[in-house]
């Protein structure tokens, strides 16, 4: 499995692509110039993954949304697009340097979509308990999780406590470019990480989940 930007070979992957994604003209800018403009342009989110995260956002009326990992901010601006007028997007990442030089200017050419995101700046883990610690459990519609591996279970956690019942929390690249599939003792700590989120999902009673073969994977978990 693998995004369909670093698969454009792949016949089942384009056919799916095509009939799949709806990108606007922000969206298409963005992931074209974080491609040419970033070495580390395999971090961005697959497009037939966020257009599902898109759907879901409608499907279950959203209006508050987690987005872990800003990386360019396109998961925040997809998030933007779909939300309503008054959505709100907290988004988060430890460096914003990619933001600032390849995102930012793009986003800033649509300020109806720029007003719903707040990006946070500073480890997730931390920001995460400071909205729980200010009472905001219970009170978020939606989350992804794209970041750092190691933290995957700790956000997938947090994120659970700030969702209300009925939320879903996407959870990316959870085939990890088919590593997990692999003999466990081969895994190295970032593939360790997301077989063991994979796994604490599953066995997860406050949560409905389904393992997808989106993109590089794409864990989905509905709160009870």
């Amino acid at each position: 499995m693998s995004k369909s930007f670093e698969n454009p070979s792949d016949p089942i992957v384009d056919y799916c692509t095509k009939v799949t994604v709806k990108q606007t003209e922000a969206e298409k800018e963005l992931e074209d110039a974080t491609i040419k403009k970033s070495s580390h342009y395999s971090m961005l989110g697959a497009p037939e993954v966020l257009q599902f995260g898109k759907n879901f956002i409608h499907l279950i009326g959203a209006k508050r949304v987690l987005d872990i990992g800003t990386f360019t901010g396109a998961s925040a601006l997809a998030w933007a697009i779909a939300l309503p007028s008054d959505g709100e997007i907290q988004s988060f990442d430890i460096n914003h340097s990619s933001l600032k030089s390849i995102g930012l200017p793009i986003i800033q050419k649509h300020p109806d979509l720029e007003k719903k995101i707040s990006f946070n700046l500073g480890p997730a883990v931390e920001k995460l308990d400071d909205l729980i610690a200010k009472g905001e459990a219970g009170k978020f519609d939606f989350a992804f999780i794209d970041a750092d591996k190691e933290n995957y279970t700790n956000y997938y956690k947090k994120c659970m406590k700030l969702l209300r019942s009925g939320g879903v929390i996407l959870v990316d690249n959870a085939l990890w470019n088919n590593d997990v599939t692999k003999d466990s003792s081969t895994f190295d700590e970032t593939t360790k990480a997301i077989d063991e989120c994979n796994k604490y999902i599953f066995a997860d009673d406050s949560s409905y989940s389904t393992l997808l073969t989106l993109g590089d994977g794409l864990h989905v978990a509905f709160k009870k």
